[in-house]
């Protein structure tokens, strides 16, 4: 699937146990780990409204759009964090 779940890189950042985040959102754990796995069909909007309110966060930083043929590899490696890019190649001369 092409859309690609982030939730478990937002609870790293926010320290935050999947039990915590499930009770906090008012659904089951079982029913969160469906979402973050990414083998959920659908999300409400209340959901995610809820998603962002208690991670402090906005949609896109728990979802993501990527062509079909990345979306296999990358739902199973979380994307890099923003704050975290990848490092640029030195523009300094090279001695």
């Amino acid at each position: 699937m092409p859309i690609v779940v982030d939730i478990d890189l937002m609870l790293a950042r926010r320290k935050m146990a999947v039990g915590t985040l499930a009770e906090r959102i008012g659904i089951t754990p079982a029913n969160l780990a469906v979402l973050k796995n990414g083998r959920a069909k659908a999300v409400r909007f209340t959901t995610l409204a809820a998603l962002c309110e208690v991670l402090q966060c906005q949609p896109g930083d728990l979802l993501r759009w990527v062509p079909d043929e990345q979306a296999t590899v990358e739902a199973a490696a979380p994307a890099d964090p923003p704050d975290v890019m990848r490092s640029e190649p030195s523009t300094a001369p090279s001695a």
